[in-house]
């Protein structure tokens, strides 16, 4: 498998009005109806997703193998969050991803995400034990 190359800097930006749906009642991880901390992390996942998705030529992927969330401010349903992921580091096939998830100027979260740069065929087949 020939790796693409990723430099530190790459980035994207992708956003998420909240719902009902993504509150932590409806999770199911909390009681109160604000953006939940599950829904914070898959929003930074999907940042660091499409901050790759240019680079990756057919047959590789990259999976999350690392995560840490600072959930720092409540986002009631309604606002719009944005999440901002940009590369801060390339080890082999490790990359480092921080994000950063606003809600206006207000830091909603801060998130540091591992992906791992992986033959994606070869991942599923081991996947589903072939």
């Amino acid at each position: 498998m020939e790796l693409p190359e990723f430099a530190p800097g790459l980035n994207a930006r992708v956003e998420l009005t909240v719902t009902d749906a993504d509150t932590a009642q409806s999770i199911g991880s909390g009681d109160v109806p604000v953006l939940a901390t599950p829904r914070v992390l898959a929003l930074a996942e999907a940042a660091t997703v499409a901050a790759t998705a240019r680079q990756i030529p057919g047959g590789i992927t990259t999976v999350g193998t690392r995560a840490t969330v600072e959930h720092r401010a409540p986002t009631p349903v309604g606002r719009k969050v944005l999440a901002h992921a940009r590369l801060v580091g390339v080890d082999g096939r490790k990359l480092l991803f921080h994000v950063e998830v606003r809600d206006g100027e207000t830091v909603v979260a801060e998130v540091h995400v591992e992906r791992t740069v992986l033959d994606r065929t070869r991942f599923i087949a081991r996947a589903l034990g072939d």
